[in-house]
């Protein structure tokens, strides 16, 4: 099985490799490639740093920890997770790989192609639009602005109450009167439920549910539950599609709402959909556009609509003898 993902790392990472020697292409600097490079031994690689050592060197030019960090955060979440070790020598071979092909390219001039122009331009302007959307979003989401979000948010979601409760669940209604009875003999209700109880899970818990909604649990369960006092023990047995049961209300409380710094991640990210919504829209009011069909041609104007017939009077019914 470990070898199996393996496997399948070393080809997410080649593939990974061959989309880096087409960004490091990309990503070039967008000025004329001179007509005889000086040889890479003469270029003075950038000074290491502790936090960011050397990884390996091709014709000279270094390549970095960093290097190796940023092309991991490009495989497959399950490939991230995988011991750095086990991919290391991979990522390695395929970032020398990728630097070799992009340093042919350069040698080739491509860099000063209208391809690759292109692309760089493409690249930077997604780049310029990611900037400009984080900058807006900083500045519009303030305190004040989290604040009116949690209030909108405590008013959306009022606290709920909860009951907590234990059962004691029983194929049969005669199985379920028979515990009833027992308990109201002074039978322990926790002992019964590890005995006698189907729900394996809470059995071994004697028989106790937690905290819990009313819309947590089917109906029928929920709507006696709710109706019965703390200390309480349901004097019939409660029918669902499960069997039957023998409620205890244990404790009722008031469901506390989150604070603020709960949902804060929550509502930072609503704002900040709804701020690019708004910005796009703002953007689009101060804007003139113009839209061509995919040849290039007028769009269709659209036809107004039609005016609704007016609606024909029913007849009147007659008059009732």
């Amino acid at each position: 099985m470990v070898q199996r993902v393996f496997r399948t790392a070393l080809l997410s990472v080649a593939a990974c490799g061959i989309a880096l020697a087409a960004h490091a292409q990309t990503t070039a600097p967008a000025t004329p490639a001179p007509a005889a490079p000086a040889p890479a031994a003469a270029v003075a690689p950038a000074p290491a740093t502790p936090a960011d050592p050397v990884v390996a060197r091709v014709n000279g030019e270094e390549l970095h920890k960093s290097d190796v960090t940023r092309m991991v955060s490009q495989l497959p979440p399950q490939v991230q997770q995988m011991p750095i070790e086990m991919i290391y020598p991979a990522v390695i071979d395929q970032l020398v790989s990728g630097k070799l092909v992009s340093s042919a390219g350069y040698k080739a001039g491509l860099a000063d192609s209208a391809e690759v122009k292109d692309e760089i331009k493409r690249a930077e302007e997604r780049a310029v639009q990611r900037a400009y959307i984080q900058k807006e979003i900083k500045a519009r989401v303030t305190p004040e602005a989290l604040n009116k979000a949690y209030q909108d948010y405590l008013k959306e979601n009022p606290a709920q109450e909860e009951v907590k409760a234990a059962h004691i669940l029983v194929e049969k209604e005669d199985e379920a009167k028979a515990i009833i009875a027992q308990l109201k003999k002074g039978g322990d209700f926790a002992k019964l439920a590890k005995e006698k109880s189907k729900d394996a899970a809470a059995a071994a818990q004697g028989g106790d549910l937690g905290y819990f909604t009313k819309d947590a649990m089917v109906e029928p369960f929920a709507n006696a539950a709710f109706a019965m006092k703390p200390g309480e023990i349901s004097k019939e047995p409660v029918k669902t599609q499960f069997g039957y049961h023998i409620i205890k209300v244990e404790d009722k409380r008031t469901q506390p709402q989150p604070t603020l710094d709960e949902v804060k991640p929550q509502l930072e990210q609503t704002l900040s959909k709804d701020i690019v919504t708004a910005l796009v829209e703002e953007l689009r009011g101060k804007a003139k556009i113009e839209t061509f069909q995919l040849d290039g041609s007028p769009m269709p104007k659209e036809e107004p609509a039609a005016a609704p017939a007016p609606a024909t009077p029913a007849p009147a019914e007659p008059a009732k003898k």
